[in-house]
C-alpha cells in the first residue's frame, strides 16, 4: 500500500500544479523511489491511493510493469493514512502487506531494507513492524525521534528522547488490525498506540540514508544526500 493521496501543502508553490509524490529528486519522482524499493523487494502489485490532482499520478504510473499498480481513488474525500488503507483492504487481501509513504525514501547500504523487514516479520508476535532510522542517518527530518526500541525490538513512544529512532515511512502490517475499523478519515498513529498497548508493535533499524522532503528548500539537501549515499555505495 503506497500512501500518495496527501495535499502536500508545505511543498507549495510546487504542489500548486503537481501532487507531491511526483516531485523529482535526483531525476526520479518521490513516488518512483518508493515503487522501485517495493519492486526490489519482490512486490509484484502495489495499491496507490490518490486524492489531490489524481489524474497526474494515474497517468504517471500507467506504464509501470513492476510493481503492477492498482489505483485506490479517494478523490471525493481525503481519508488520511488509516482511512485510505481501510478503503483499499478489498484489494490488499488477508495477508500481511507493506505500507510505504510516497513522500519519503531511502538509499540502502547492503541488503534492501524492505527485504530485511520481511525477514524480521513474525506474525505470531507482531501486528505491525516499522522500519526505523536514527537521527544521524536522516536527511530533512527536524522533529525529533518517535520510538524507543527494546532489546527484543518492541517499541514504545520516545516522546522525543534523543536515544530513540525515527519512523522511516515503511512498515509491514497484518490486516487483522483493521477489523471493525471506521470507514472515514483517521490516522494510522492510533493503530500504533493500540499495538503498543498489546505489546505487538515492533521495529527494525534500516541500514543506509533515509530522506524526507517536506518543503521546497529540502529538495537540494535531498539531492545532495542521494549523491553522497550513492558515491559511498560505489
Amino acid at each position: 500500500m503506497v500512501l500518495a493521496a496527501g495535499l502536500g501543502k508545505r511543498m507549495r508553490p510546487i504542489t500548486d500544479t503537481m501532487p507531491k509524490p511526483l516531485v523529482e529528486i535526483a531525476g526520479k519522482t518521490l513516488l518512483d523511489w518508493g515503487l522501485d524499493s517495493l519492486a526490489s523487494a519482490g512486490v509484484d502489485r502495489a495499491i496507490v491511493n490518490v486524492h489531490y490532482l489524481p489524474d497526474q499520478i494515474i497517468a504517471h504510473v500507467a506504464g509501470r510493469k513492476a510493481p503492477r499498480i492498482v489505483i485506490s481513488d479517494e478523490r471525493e474525500m481525503l481519508l488520511d493514512s488509516a482511512g485510505g488503507i481501510v478503503r483499499a483492504l478489498p484489494s490488499l487481501g488477508q495477508e500481511p502487506f507493506y505500507i510505504i509513504n510516497a513522500d519519503t525514501f531511502w538509499i540502502d547500504s547492503g541488503q534492501p531494507s524492505l527485504q530485511r523487514l520481511s525477514l524480521a516479520w513474525d506474525a505470531a508476535r507482531m501486528d505491525i513492524l516499522l522500519m526505523l532510522t536514527d537521527l544521524d542517518s536522516a536527511t530533512g527530518h527536524c522533529v525529533g525521534t518517535d520510538f524507543l526500541v527494546a532489546a527484543d525490538g518492541a517499541l514504545q513512544r520516545s516522546k522525543g528522547d534523543p536515544a530513540g529512532l525515527i519512523y522511516a515511512g515503511a512498515a509491514i502490517v497484518h490486516p487483522r488490525i483493521f477489523k471493525d475499523a471506521p470507514t472515514g478519515p483517521h490516522s494510522l498513529n492510533a493503530y500504533f498506540d493500540t499495538a503498543i498497548g498489546a505489546g505487538r508493535l515492533f521495529g527494525m533499524a534500516m541500514q543506509g540514508r533515509w530522506i524526507t522532503v517536506g518543503t521546497p528548500d529540502a529538495i537540494p539537501l535531498a539531492e545532495a544526500a542521494v549523491a553522497g549515499a550513492l558515491a559511498k555505495a560505489i
